[in-house]
């Protein structure tokens, strides 16, 4: 109650059963399209296959990146958006986790406004009121206090819609009898891990993740009723909690069933660390998060690649390409864009991406139009190399313009070097 208060649970038969067939089917046909990769990412300066195999599903031209690796969305079915699936089932799958991640907003939102509520009467609870003011002072101070109070809650609103938004959901998919070896869990020895203690990634500050969770349980994997099992039952699939840098607190391991839902408010994923415990039989899940988007839509890509493009001119009449300036603050800024588009987006696409060729082809046209742009930013680093040789340059502008220049080259060289390597 005090160390994991904002871990929520739903037992999954207070979801409607409508939308646990919705989902559960997408979790199949989606299987049986192939659609779930192993993600190679990089720790360290080494790759490593994920042992879970996964497909981002969210808002057009969202992308979720961890471990070194840019997951493109399969988007789905949103509004005023033309998205051509591979067949109807994906669409229907894609339709579903939609509905899911509408559910679970909801669900998310309620659960917040519970916490409010309980922690609200323990503060009033413990609040002593002066019996003997004045009915004038208290009326005086009520009027003051309800106007202040109706600015925060539409400051808070405006925030929990912020962390409660989910515009993405990580589908994991994992048999754990398929794999050689499990890591074991290290520090409360709660058995087999599938996912080991950590954080979620390159999310928005304070946003929740909620959960929805689905083992293909069947009449060969029976919970184990032979006898009191001191630590957890090692058929069941749990997630474990713990405070994070801290194994002194003990642990906690949930058991995940058929439909369990699970909520991590507010600040829990930065304050506590989780892991996914296997089970033995196959298990899918849903983890729905607020990505942050500041830096990973297509959308702002291509509005820095405008940006980049403001400082290239072409001439009327012999239609010469030039640069408007050699300032070092914009050639940086053009460099910067250009290593960006490169590294963060075209490489790391082509590098996995097209395996998502098999749900939709709607990153092809972005992707090229990226590329395009990328070609102009190759003429814009050569017309600097260029001008940076001519004598007319003032010495320490030029010599200003050159150091920067060379850094972010330096840097594109080793890149390409590593990606080469990969």
């Amino acid at each position: 109650k005090t160390k994991y208060s904002k871990l929520i649970f739903r037992k999954s038969d207070t979801v409607p059963e409508e939308l646990h067939q919705m989902v559960q089917e997408s979790f199949l046909a989606l299987r049986e399209h192939n659609c779930f990769f192993q993600d190679l990412v990089r720790i360290k300066g080494k790759d490593f296959l994920t042992p879970v195999s996964r497909i981002l599903i969210g808002n057009p031209g969202c992308t979720y990146k961890y471990l070194n690796t840019r997951l493109f969305t399969v988007p789905w079915p949103a509004e005023s958006y033309d998205i051509k699936y591979c067949s109807p089932q994906i669409h229907d799958a894609c339709k579903a986790l939609m509905r899911l991640n509408d559910y679970l907003h909801t669900e998310t939102v309620k659960a917040l406004q519970g916490q409010n509520l309980f922690e609200n009467k323990e503060i009033k609870d413990t609040t002593v009121i002066d019996r003997k003011q004045s009915f004038a002072t208290l009326t005086e101070q009520e009027s003051v206090s309800k106007d202040e109070s109706s600015v925060c809650v539409s400051e808070d609103d405006r925030s929990q819609k912020n962390r409660t938004s989910y515009n993405l959901t990580l589908l994991n998919y994992m048999d754990p009898l398929q794999m050689l070896y499990l890591k074991q869990e290290p520090y409360f020895g709660m058995g087999n891990m599938a996912v080991s203690w950590h954080h979620d990634e390159n999310l928005v500050e304070r946003s929740a993740v909620a959960v929805y969770s689905y083992s293909c349980e069947d009449s060969s994997v029976q919970e184990s009723n032979e006898q009191e099992l001191k630590g957890r039952d090692p058929a069941v699939w749990h997630v474990g909690l713990k405070v994070a840098w801290d194994i002194e607190t003990p642990g906690l391991a949930v058991p995940l069933h058929q439909g369990d839902i699970y909520l991590m408010l507010d600040d829990l994923n930065m304050t506590h660390q989780h892991c996914v415990l296997a089970g033995l039989s196959p298990r899918f899940s849903s983890t729905h998060r607020v990505a942050d988007s500041s830096r990973g839509t297509l959308e702002y890509i291509l509005g820095q690649c405008e940006l980049a493009l403001q400082n290239l001119q072409t001439d009327s009449d012999s239609m010469a390409l030039s640069l408007k300036s050699l300032e070092a603050a914009v050639v940086k800024q053009v460099e910067e864009i250009h290593n960006e588009v490169e590294f963060e987006w075209l490489r790391q696409f082509w590098f996995q991406g097209k395996r998502y060729l098999k749900c939709t082809d709607w990153w092809l046209k972005p992707m090229a139009k990226l590329e395009e742009f990328w070609r102009k930013l190759e003429i814009m680093t050569s017309l600097v190399l260029s001008e940076v040789r001519k004598e007319q340059q003032i010495e320490e502008q030029r010599n200003e313009t050159i150091s920067c220049f060379l850094l972010l080259l330096k840097e594109r060289q080793k890149l390409r070097k590593e990606w080469t390597a990969r």
